[in-house]
């Protein structure tokens, strides 16, 4: 008896194979693509410490990888959102990814986002970076943002 054969495009049809998407995003001191095309990330952070706000978190990286198939051939939109505590958005960016037909043997192919940017903080709490793909949501970044209470508090029994 044969064994019986896999026809790869049915996976579509079965929802194996989904529509391009973030694998993961994060913030990152630094962060660069090798000549090999590896992804370098130095200093993965979630939270941050000022001494007072409003402040500005100069050069942080936002690193993200999408991941698509040869059908998310074309061009792809993609927008940034800084929103604070509040809810109120800082400022957004938007831009444009065109993906091209991959070799025939390749079933997914990593699109590297690397964006060096500058994070006003305007209060202490939990900010987010909000990416939109195609005009769907596609992740949210939460970084909590802590002020110094400005004077240190005095701890009894020791002496500044």
């Amino acid at each position: 008896m044969a064994a019986p054969s896999l026809v790869w495009p049915a996976r579509a049809k079965w929802g194996y194979v989904s529509p391009m998407h973030v694998t993961f995003a994060l913030f990152a001191d630094a962060a660069n693509l090798s000549q090999e095309g590896k992804l370098n990330i130095l200093g993965v952070f979630d939270a941050v410490q000022v001494g007072t706000t409003p402040a500005m978190h100069p050069r942080a990286h936002l690193v993200v990888r999408l991941k698509g198939t040869a059908s998310d051939t074309g061009v792809h939109s993609v927008v940034l959102r800084w929103i604070n505590p509040k809810g109120d958005e800082l400022w957004s960016s938007s831009g444009e990814i065109e993906v091209t037909s991959p070799p025939p043997q390749v079933m997914e192919m990593d699109f590297p986002l690397i964006a060096s940017i500058d994070l006003p903080l305007d209060q202490p709490g939990t900010f987010s970076m909000e990416i939109a793909l195609d005009d769907e949501p596609a992740a949210s970044i939460p970084l909590q943002v802590r002020a110094s209470a400005g004077a240190m508090m005095s701890v009894p029994g020791i002496v500044s």
